[in-house]
């Protein structure tokens, strides 16, 4: 059985609005694979990726930068990691940057597991969010999507709507900022999907960092990022079991295979923005 951290507890019982539209500096982003990227390819590099965090780090920097100010960005995330290192050498790491901003997004791989402890995993990310605003960060927190209507994940539904509602209410009692993707009902059509049905393609990274921007005040058009993509044909029920058996041999098999032999993604992933750089606005 898994020790988890107390639950913390504050000096009152008041709701803590963050403030909305700020202008940060130095943000640093946390996570797993979700944050590294994946499967937003990055045309420069192989097997590199760029995703919602960077993004979303474009963004603050065209806002600073109207403010007469830049924004300097690091991202620590790496493929495949559980909740155990987001909130232990990559949080240690992101603190000791000395960031206004720091997205923290994890538990996801660790709410896949069948004994999943989803009251320890709020905790731990509770415990996480107190040490970030003593550090004197701001936090941006999200929730996972709607598996609603995913195939073989739709079962994990009422983990994710548990961990959504955890999010939630960390986020309002500490101030912090959440990305909101479990009411993204465009996120639901798997064309914002990878083949891998895991992660997002660079239309649903677009939206999500948007999202996100949102989520921190500043405003975007919303219908641009929130708005359902166009109808398509419904699929044949031959064709769609074809497109799941596919998908098993290549993307779930390989990943039992990696659990029963103790291996990670990212086993061999180096965070791929260590150090907080300057961001170009442009």
């Amino acid at each position: 059985m898994t020790d988890a951290p107390e639950p913390v507890t504050t000096d009152d019982n008041q709701t803590h609005l963050p403030e909305r539209g700020k202008v940060w500096h130095r943000y640093v982003a946390i996570g797993d694979s979700f944050t590294e990227g994946m499967s937003d390819a990055d045309p420069e590099r192989d097997n590199a990726y760029v995703g919602w965090a960077d993004r979303l780090a474009m963004h603050l920097a065209a806002i600073a930068h109207r403010e007469g100010g830049e924004v300097a960005y690091a991202n620590l995330a790496v493929r495949g990691r559980l909740l155990a290192d987001v909130i232990g050498p990559q949080l240690d790491a992101a603190i000791a940057l000395g960031p206004d901003l720091v997205s923290m997004v994890g538990g996801g791989n660790d709410i896949l597991r069948p004994k999943a402890d989803l009251d320890a995993i709020a905790a731990r990310l509770e415990a996480a969010v107190v040490r970030l605003r003593e550090a004197g960060a701001d936090v941006l927190l999200a929730t996972p999507t709607d598996p609603v209507g995913a195939p073989l994940l739709r079962h994990l539904r009422g983990r994710h709507a548990i961990h959504s509602a955890n999010i939630f209410s960390i986020a309002q009692q500490h101030g912090a900022y959440v990305i909101n993707q479990w009411g993204m009902t465009a996120l639901q059509d798997f064309r914002l999907w990878a083949d891998d049905r895991i992660h997002m393609t660079t239309e649903g990274h677009r939206r999500v960092a948007l999202n996100a921007l949102s989520a921190l005040g500043h405003d975007t058009d919303r219908a641009d990022w929130s708005t359902p993509l166009p109808p398509q044909p419904p699929q044949a029920r031959r064709e769609s079991a074809a497109a799941n058996a596919e998908w098993a041999r290549t993307h779930l098999a390989p990943w039992v295979q990696r659990r029963l032999r103790g291996e990670s993604s990212g086993d061999t992933v180096q965070a791929k923005r260590p150090e907080l750089t300057p961001v170009d606005p442009a």
